[in-house]
């Protein structure tokens, strides 16, 4: 059986609190139920505007997670890549909220790019279709 796309991203946070608010400020996602989840577990997701939970946001347990799992980098993951639209708000509400970012224009290719890091060390890949 072939992909047919990726489903979500998983982030494991010791401030679940602040990176829910980074997402939500900067990406514009809603968060989407999860009373299904097993007492305990303390999660966020966060829905694209379509509905779908695309960012799965836990809450560190050194028990279920390992000692050396909060925040840092991201192992053999390099970075995370969503499809956006409206690239000059995009820039305009990253320096808005104070991040520190950086634009590609890949004019050639048909899209432009903005790379900042979240507040676990994980590198976002924002890109523009042209």
């Amino acid at each position: 059986m072939p992909v047919s796309g990726l489903n979500h991203v998983n982030i494991v946070t010791a401030d679940l609190e602040a990176t829910r608010r980074f997402y939500i400020d900067l990406l514009g996602l809603a968060e989407a139920d999860t009373s299904f989840l097993p007492a305990g577990i303390k999660a966020t997701w966060l829905a694209d505007p379509a509905g779908r939970p695309i960012v799965h946001l836990q809450r560190h347990d050194p028990a279920r997670h390992g000692a050396d799992r909060a925040g840092g980098p991201t192992g053999a993951i390099d970075h995370v890549a969503f499809d956006c639209e409206d690239f000059e708000a995009m820039q305009a509400r990253c320096a808005a909220l104070g991040l520190d970012f950086r634009a590609v224009d890949l004019g050639g290719a048909g899209f432009r790019q903005l790379f900042l890091t979240d507040p676990n060390g994980v590198k976002l890949e924002l890109n523009f279709r042209t």
